[in-house]
């Protein structure tokens, strides 16, 4: 193949959503001295958008071993290592600082010129100093008291995107009452932090340059998405050990209070942007545990792949539970044909709908509070935010994602059905439901 094929097939990936015609574009700002741009009083600091429920909330980094796995990406033998991170309702947040973003390697990794944040969002190399950013979330809180353990919901972020991507959405479901965990897939995600400072970062981009024939792809595709099915229920197991009151951590730091005993793994569902989306669809249905779950604009599609569709079995089994397609205006299950085998084949209530105005996947990560924010403290042209989210308000579109993904999990997993997704209506504007 083509290096340049190889490089569209990657960047498509990358995406989560093998189409090259969905790939996200690859800008060429390169590395730019912060002095060089528009307010050059140093590198440019965020803010993420505040949560909306009325919980505080409370995080903490686990590190995980699969030692029945060897690592499929790894180039010596090694036992499969995972960051997860869990979000939680808390109390007594004011003796516990706010968690950063990023931890200061990943940050420093992922704003490099070797990072997706150059590669996939055009922002300038060094230009942002993504681990000054701080999240709601107070690290190590104690868990809110509870009448009940709190709904579990799990995230697996695009490939190539790090966990912590999508912070805006996870810290608000977090603050009305879920349990979220966020889950790095590592040496496929840009890049990942552990605890005694190792930053291991993506080796996909060398081994789709490798490639040579289209079976080549094919089953390194597969790998991708067998390996995080396979990460996800090894995550499973360990969130039913951690309730159980088994802490593990494998450098056994101390939980947060109240942590055991406070999931509800009997309602636990799933979300997750692209490659994400489709994993967690695939989950449910590999693992009844999974009660519902959410894909966020990740279908399967490849003029090179020459079976995409084998890469996502759920599209001919079909689901039995309840799970929400949430689109782009290029993508639903009336012209994705891996979307519309999965909805025929389904018998679960399932509801497919989009944002007006996103144009990729991109509307649905922290890409939408953060780069207006870039924007304007670099000095750059509007052409460097449209050309990502489009033109989409910003402030509109968190709080639609934010409100969508908590009305699915209230109606599954708490059986609080307020009826908003039921079909259009003035509660939802700029959302359009695909009959």
């Amino acid at each position: 193949m083509a290096r340049g094929i190889r490089t569209a097939l990657f960047a498509a990936l990358v995406t989560g959503c093998l189409t090259l015609a969905n790939a996200a574009p690859t800008f060429a700002f390169g590395t730019v001295a912060p002095s060089t741009l528009k307010g050059g009083d140093g590198p440019a600091r965020l803010r993420l958008p505040t949560p909306t429920g009325p919980y505080p909330v409370g995080t903490v980094d686990l590190h995980l071993v699969d030692r029945t796995r060897t690592d499929p990406w790894a180039t010596t033998p090694a036992s499969r290592e995972l960051m997860v991170s869990l979000w939680y309702p808390a109390t007594d947040v004011a003796r516990f600082p706010r968690a950063p973003h990023m931890l200061s390697g990943a940050a420093a990794h992922f704003g490099s010129a070797d990072g997706v944040g150059v590669s996939l969002y055009g922002i300038p190399a060094g230009a942002v100093d993504f681990a000054a950013t701080r999240t709601s979330g107070h690290r190590g809180a104690p868990m809110a008291r509870h009448a009940r353990p709190f709904p579990v919901v799990l995230y697996s972020p695009g490939a190539g995107d790090p966990r912590t991507w999508n912070t805006t959405v996870v810290q608000d479901l977090a603050s009305r009452g879920y349990v979220v965990v966020t889950i790095d897939h590592t040496y496929e995600t840009s890049e990942v932090e552990f605890p005694d400072g190792r930053v291991l970062t993506t080796v996909l981009p060398q081994l789709f340059e490798q490639a040579q024939q289209p079976d080549d792809f094919q089953r390194l595709a597969a790998r991708v998405f067998d390996t995080r099915v396979a990460d996800t229920r090894f995550v499973l197991d360990q969130l039913a050990a951690l309730h159980r009151g088994v802490n593990p951590d494998a450098e056994g730091r101390p939980l947060p209070r109240g942590v055991a005993g406070g999931l509800d793994l009997r309602r636990t569902g799933m979300f997750g942007v692209s490659a994400g989306g489709i994993t967690a669809l695939q989950v449910m249905s590999e693992d009844p545990r999974i009660r519902a779950a959410i894909d966020m604009d990740g279908s399967i599609e490849s003029p090179i792949v020459p079976d995409a569709l084998r890469l996502w079995p759920v599209t001919r089994t079909g689901l039995d539970r309840p799970f929400m397609f949430v689109g782009d205006s290029g993508t639903d299950h009336r012209q994705t044909p891996s979307w519309r085998m999965l909805w025929d084949n389904s018998t679960g209530w399932r509801v497919d709908l989009r944002l007006d105005g996103a144009p990729s996947e991109d509307a649905y990560k922290d890409v939408v509070p953060l780069l207006p924010q870039i924007a304007r403290q670099l000095g750059l042209p509007d052409s460097f935010v449209t050309g990502t989210i489009g033109t989409i308000d910003p402030a509109r579109a968190i709080r639609t994602q934010e409100t969508l993904v908590t009305a699915f999990f209230d109606r599954w997993l708490r059986d609080r059905d307020g009826h908003l997704l039921d079909g259009p209506s003035p509660r939802l504007p700029g959302v359009t439901f695909i009959p």
